[in-house]
């Protein structure tokens, strides 16, 4: 099948804490080859790996030194080699993350690069001369903070990095930069590689006249942003028109695979969803696309609701993949902590959403076991970005700390060393072995869950219809399907208290197992804090106040 992806469900692996197996406390390719079954128990479809390649780690691993290798910290080819045949043995797709739109600094392209203004690879990055008072060319800010340029004595000229120093972009405008990118894409995929997770996938392309952004908006009673990036529209060192050309190369290579997919990553405050639309729409450029629109803190009817609208609106042929979690960000049972009374009830029911949307779903290692944000110390933080802003932004440590995968203390069985990031008592409560045994668990909710869904095809290609109610109801239909006639209809209590609904039509409708915290007397429908509901029909009807004015 090659739309396999159309509707996925894919695992995010954070390889440095999935699984150690030499003890150096970081995880490697054996380790995540060792937890495959792990994986395969939940049903999904593919796996995702965070960045494998070779780096000198200075932004765990989205620093890339070389392409076409495979970090010793991780493993080697061979070991890659024999996690693709496993994966593919255990029916598992594999996607691979590609950090294109920069490298390290230590990459021999870079290093060649800086020399002088003459090599081979002069125009390879973006270089620009400094203003007559030897200030950057423009006031383009980086994502860690500070300046976007880097002065180099040995050129006389700055360079672009949007990310950390280390981290130079590449300059896209260049074929040869596109074509070299492209042959470290075939290369994977001729390795058996089933697709790529694009990092920073609108970030290939920089305006050619160095333009300065203008001001983002900024209500006048509100503070500054944390970080000064946030005080920008970045109009022009990202999001360029250039980008959809490139694109549709990375299309018709993956075309000459069948079976290949891509999703990429969309962080653009300003316009993120309507680059999602534009960049997954006819056929021609990326298979999938997803933004931060649902890694916020938003945790209301009317977001679920609109960003899914406006999508399809936008791009009804696009696709999205949907997810709550991820390395990027702190984890959802901890951002919507204030809509939930239980963290359990609360883990459940953002499964159930999350699986029945319109799209395909990427869940994060330790997703399934509803693991919260870890409270991470300073003296305990690798992220630069959190090191930098603390502690007003404490940075992506906390959800990227080790799997706890056994009963009883901390590393959890994650490795026989010392953790590169300590596994806290929270995490170990909630650990594998305790919640494989028990039937009642997230990690079991998880399962039954995705189950489910394979098991309603509706929920993975069909359509969807949101009906008009109150919050904290989120309520929609899912229909035609390509496989099957069946309509189903989801309810939602997003809130931290009981809500009751009046239900016409129920008594012809078949209330599906997977429904949680629901009680029912007559027309008289009510969902627990955080219940959810889901009916085998689309003919019934629904009358709701709400405890808000209807949206």
């Amino acid at each position: 099948m090659t739309e396999w992806w159309r509707g996925a469900v894919i695992y995010q692996v954070y390889p440095r804490s999935f699984q150690d197996t030499n003890g150096d406390g970081i995880g490697d390719l054996p380790g995540i080859m060792r937890r495959l079954d792990h994986i395969a128990s939940l049903g999904v479809d593919a796996i995702w790996l965070s960045p494998i390649n070779q780096s000198p780690q200075a932004d765990m691993g989205y620093d890339v030194s070389d392409y076409k290798e495979v970090d010793r910290l991780f493993g080697s080819l061979e070991d890659f080699d024999d996690l693709i045949k496993r994966a593919h043995a255990l029916g598992l797709k594999v996607i691979i993350d590609q950090v294109l739109s920069h490298s390290s600094d230590q990459h021999p392209w870079f290093r060649e690069s800086k020399l002088n203004r003459t090599n081979a690879k002069a125009d390879w990055y973006v270089w620009a001369d400094p203003k007559k008072d030897g200030s950057p060319p423009n006031n383009w800010p980086s994502v860690f903070g500070g300046r976007a340029w880097e002065w180099n004595p040995s050129r006389g000229q700055y360079y672009f990095h949007n990310f950390l120093t280390s981290q130079p972009d590449l300059n896209f405008h260049n074929p040869a930069v596109q074509d070299a990118l492209l042959d470290v894409m075939r290369f994977w995929l001729e390795r058996g590689v089933d697709g790529f997770r694009l990092d920073t996938v609108n970030y290939y392309f920089h305006d050619k006249l160095l333009r300065n952004n203008p001001p983002a908006r900024r209500p006048k009673h509100l503070p500054y942003a944390v970080n000064p990036y946030d005080m920008q529209e970045h109009k022009y060192g990202k999001s360029q028109p250039e980008n959809v050309a490139f694109l549709k190369r990375v299309r018709a290579l993956l075309d000459q695979y069948p079976g290949s997919t891509t999703v990429g990553e969309i962080g653009d405050s300003h316009k993120g969803l309507q680059l999602m639309e534009e960049y997954t729409s006819g056929g021609d450029k990326l298979h999938m696309a997803y933004t931060f629109d649902m890694l916020g803190n938003d945790f209301t009817a009317a977001h679920f609701r609109t960003k899914q609208q406006n999508f399809f609106a936008g791009a009804p042929n696009g696709w999205p993949c949907w997810a709550f979690s991820n390395h990027d960000v702190n984890r959802h049972v901890s951002r919507w902590a204030a809509s939930s009374a239980s963290q359990a009830d609360l883990a459940c029911q953002a499964a159930a959403m999350l699986l029945s949307f319109k799209g395909s779903v990427c869940l994060y290692q330790g997703e399934e076991l509803g693991l919260p944000e870890a409270d991470i110390l300073f003296e305990e933080l690798t992220d630069p970005p959190g090191i930098r802003f603390w502690p007003e932004y404490k940075g992506r440590d906390g959800c990227r700390t080790p799997m706890p995968w056994d009963e009883g203390e901390a590393p959890n069985g994650f490795t026989a060393g010392k953790p590169w990031l300590p596994v806290k008592p929270a995490h170990s409560a909630l650990n594998v072995a305790h919640q494989d045994a028990d039937p009642n668990s997230t990690l079991a909710f998880y399962r039954k869950a995705i189950a489910f869904r394979r098991a309603h095809p509706v929920l993975a290609d069909g359509d969807i219809e949101f009906l008009k109610v109150a919050e904290p109801l989120l309520a929609y239909r899912r229909s035609g399907s390509k496989t099957s006639n069946e309509t189903l209809t989801c309810l939602f209590n997003l809130s931290a208290d009981p809500i009751t609904l009046t239900v016409e039509g129920a008594e012809t409708a078949e209330l599906l197992p997977l429904s949680q915290g629901v009680s029912r007397k007559g027309k008289k429908l009510t969902l627990a804090a955080n219940g959810y509901a889901f009916y085998d029909s689309g003919e019934i009807s629904l009358k709701f106040a709400g405890t808000k004015k209807p949206s």
